[in-house]
């Protein structure tokens, strides 16, 4: 790499532009830190005049980021569109084949794609980092794959969605509905302001998993189905019950090996107040490592905005710049291997089962014996009456039991006239 290190950025929504800010400001951090000088030589984005936050030198601007590739020939690209597929891939995958080292906070791309793109990247000797596509700006990829390179990972999981973490507190704090404190999530720039349905409906905690496991356990990133749910459901009747029994309801990524099988999820959780995930608040992020011989290691930050983003985007650089040329995911592609899923009918919880019912004799009883019919017996039960309204709300914690016993169960109250909505089941995390 020659001395004046030629950068192009491909994107420049908050993150980008945050990025482009911060490449200008800190040139002369990151000469000192790296011996090297950067220069900004082209950026891209769809709208040349859209209003941003920071302003942009309009004299680099090319619509084209296929043309910045092949023409300007940049030494470093960041890629921070954020598809999964279409533009976003291309310029990953011609950046690459051109010998351009890419630098890109893009969970759904490396998700999907990153074992094609990482093979890619080793075939032309540059790098492929991907540090801020997961937690934002806590540094757990690299901490995975070198501050933990000699250790067996049995099993990684956390808090990896900001903005459903600040959601669900901000819904216990404010006493709040779900919908009025995702307004608030929106306007605060936590949740996005069209369509925020990829945080609340577990798919972006869902991409992140996928990343930790292939990192953690040395695998390629799986494609199997798995079970993934978000918040949607979560009432703040739901969170007010769960404070009187002493839990706190948050959204977790779980990925662990089990019987040499891999199993990945993502679902809300009721976990202890006195929990250490339990007190993770607002939009951190906190994940949580188990391995040999280092135990349980924990890593807590800001997951979510431009800032923390921003900040693993210049550690990434910083590496390049030092001139490590590192294998994308820790070890060779050839010796990264597929795994067996764990199925997911066996995974066992203790549950918390809420009901709405019409306030009349029998409805409990039937509850009870049905739940007993599928092997779930009961631990505890809180029965509230709303008498004005003829209607209760029966809350079932139950012993642990599997996913096949209770969604073959549930199921079954879907034909009784009896209970007013299908019943909301959180799974109490062990």
């Amino acid at each position: 790499m020659n001395k004046i290190s030629k950068i192009a950025i491909i994107g420049l929504g908050q993150v980008g532009n945050y990025l482009y800010r911060e490449l200008n400001l800190k040139q002369k951090d990151i000469q000192i830190k790296t011996g090297k000088k950067i220069q900004i030589i082209a950026i891209s984005a769809k709208n040349k005049n859209k209003k941003r936050k920071f302003k942009i030198n309009k004299k680099i601007f090319y619509k084209d980021p296929i043309k910045i590739i092949k023409e300007f020939k940049p030494d470093i690209l960041f890629e921070v569109i954020g598809q999964s597929d279409g533009i976003s891939k291309k310029v990953v995958e011609t950046a690459l084949k051109n010998k351009v080292h890419v630098i890109t906070p893009n969970k759904a791309l490396i998700s999907k794609h990153g074992d094609y793109l990482g093979k890619l990247a080793e075939e032309n000797n540059v790098n492929l980092e991907f540090e801020a596509s997961v937690a934002g700006g806590i540094p757990i990829l690299r901490t995975i794959k070198e501050g933990l390179s000699t250790n067996k990972i049995s099993k990684v999981y956390g808090i990896l969605n900001g903005t459903t973490n600040y959601i669900l507190s901000e819904m216990r704090n404010s006493k709040d509905s779900f919908s009025n404190v995702l307004k608030k999530a929106q306007k605060l720039g936590y949740a996005e302001p069209i369509n925020p349905k990829f945080d609340l409906n577990g798919l972006d905690a869902f991409a992140k998993v996928r990343i930790l496991s292939s990192l953690a356990f040395n695998i390629k990133i799986s494609n199997h189905k798995c079970l993934m749910e978000g918040i949607e459901k979560i009432e703040l009747k739901d969170i007010e019950i769960a404070n009187l029994l002493n839990l706190r309801i948050k959204l977790l990524g779980i990925s662990e090996i089990i019987q040499n099988q891999l199993f990945e999820t993502v679902h809300p959780c009721l976990v202890s107040k006195n929990s250490y995930i339990g007190n993770v608040s607002g939009v951190m992020n906190a994940v949580i490592l188990q391995g040999k011989p280092v135990g349980e290691s924990i890593l807590q930050g800001e997951g979510a905005g431009p800032g923390p983003t921003s900040s693993s985007l210049l550690s990434d650089l910083y590496s390049i710049l030092k001139g490590n040329i590192k294998k994308p995911f820790g070890i060779s592609s050839s010796k990264r291997k597929s795994i067996k899923c764990y199925n997911v009918d066996n995974y066992s919880n203790s549950l918390y089962l809420r009901f709405e019912v019409k306030d009349k004799p029998g409805v409990l009883s039937r509850i009870s014996n049905r739940l007993a019919k599928y092997n779930i017996s009961v631990k505890r039960l809180i029965q509230t009456p709303d008498k004005k309204a003829k209607k209760a709300t029966i809350v079932i914690i139950t012993h642990k039991t599997t996913e096949l016993n209770s969604k073959n169960c549930l199921l079954k109250f879907k034909r009784d006239k009896d209970i007013l909505k299908y019943p909301t089941l959180i799974r109490i995390y062990n």
